[in-house]
């Protein structure tokens, strides 16, 4: 840790106080987390009845009114047929049981050689091995690099910097020739999933794909029987303006993996979601699995909760309409300043990324600390922003990203725009 951290002890809405008094907008959410805000009565009220009802059962020997309904609620929103929950308490552990979910579904049908996963280019999935080696952000697995290698990964959906060299015509056609290079080289039969964040996350700080990606890429998967695993950790629960990230392109995955936004940062809790044909399948032969806090009725009753403010306040559509104009006001705010090459996104998931030259979007040097510099200065305006480093060649490359709570004010969004246009501006 470089620095000392402020102490928080108090949070409501979309601001947290520190001990010495100190106020910030909370414009990442913490971790791109909070969706419905800070202090909300109902959330805590839920979890309260929970506790009371009761606090750790296991479950192997018990389930729970609260994981059962949560279950029922959610269910309809998930954009695949027929779905089946497996609670866990995040996102990484949701990858992993989407992964093993992948795999036990071949073996249950005979396939027993599909062990492969692909994966994207600066993508990131989790901090759990299996995860980590799904993920493709190299600054993050270099420590870990013993331990990795078994899966491949095609190019990121990165529009920005697209590797497409006719970019930017047929970059959906592209993309699903270079996923159906790698399957063909990895050896028929191999392949077991393609996992891929429907919005690219942290690493690429919310870069949206093209229109075409998603079917090109689905085709593909669908033609070699490798399953679709969206990783929805981030993107997941309105996050995007939709409940889902991959409902913008009407896409029906076979696992989809849900963490952050489930319980809005309230209580750690997620799921992976297998669709009822996958599920049906490996059913009879089992599921073999498990973790010592998964099916957790506590987070149940969280997330059944943050649905419910989700939809009565009518959040996801705010996200989508509030994160449109956030997008639009930090274009028109940064027009001049030429090291923003770039702000994208769906929703409240919201990237900047900072150049040192826009016309070629040449890099700042690693060296000059943009990002860090960025984030002190708008921390010292009261002001939380979420930031990625090195996704251009692993050492260089300057992302902030914004993902605040869906319940922010239009004086608030103002005031968001305004400072961070400013810690940007103080340090380019």
């Amino acid at each position: 840790m470089s620095r000392a951290l402020p102490t928080a002890v108090h949070a409501e809405g979309v601001w947290i106080t520190a001990a010495d008094g100190s106020r910030y907008l909370d414009g990442a959410g913490g971790a791109i987390v909070v969706n419905v805000g800070h202090g909300v009565p109902e959330v805590i009220e839920a979890i309260e009845r929970q506790l009371h009802a009761t606090q750790y059962v296991h479950g192997t020997m018990f389930t729970t009114e609260a994981l059962e309904a949560y279950a029922d609620e959610v269910a309809p929103l998930l954009p695949m047929d027929d779905p089946y929950l497996y609670p866990v308490s995040g996102g990484s552990e949701a990858v992993e049981t989407a992964l093993k979910m992948a795999r036990s579904y071949h073996l249950a049908r005979g396939e027993t050689g599909r062990v492969a996963v692909i994966g994207r280019r600066s993508s990131y999935h989790g901090n759990t091995i299996g995860a980590l080696d799904a993920s493709g952000k190299e600054p993050l697995r270099k420590p870990y690099t013993p331990w990795l290698g078994r899966f491949p990964h095609v190019p990121a959906a990165y529009e920005y910097r697209c590797g497409n060299p006719a970019h930017p015509e047929a970059c959906g056609a592209w993309h699903a020739g270079e996923l159906e290079r790698v399957i063909s080289q990895s050896g028929e039969g191999a392949v077991a999933a393609f996992i891929a964040e429907p919005v690219a996350g942290a690493t690429l700080g919310a870069a949206v794909p093209c229109d075409d990606y998603w079917a090109a890429v689905v085709e593909v998967c669908r033609r070699h029987g490798v399953l679709v695993i969206a990783d929805e950790v981030m993107t997941g629960l309105g996050r995007t303006g939709r409940w889902f990230g991959v409902d913008h392109w009407d896409v029906r995955p076979d696992i989809i993996t849900a963490g952050k936004g489930t319980t809005g940062g309230y209580v750690p809790f997620g799921f992976a979601a297998a669709s009822g044909e996958l599920y049906e399948t490996l059913a009879p032969s089992g599921f073999v699995h498990g973790f010592t806090w998964s099916h957790n009725a506590l987070g149940a009753a969280a997330g059944r909760a943050v649905l419910r403010v989700l939809r009565e306040e009518d959040l996801v559509q705010r996200a989508a309409v509030l994160g449109e104009r956030l997008r639009a006001d930090l274009r028109t705010a940064t027009d001049d300043v030429t090291a923003v090459g770039d702000v994208r996104g769906l929703g409240m998931m919201i990237g900047i990324e900072l150049v040192r030259d826009r016309a070629t979007k040449e890099p700042f040097p690693r060296t000059d600390q943009v990002t860090e510099r960025a984030l002190a200065a708008a921390r010292d305006a009261g002001l939380l922003l979420y930031s990625s480093t090195g996704h251009v060649d692993g050492a260089s490359g300057d992302l902030l990203m914004l993902g605040p709570p869906f319940c922010l004010s239009d004086d608030e969004a103002s005031t968001l725009v305004g400072r961070t246009v400013a810690a940007i501006r103080s340090v380019t």
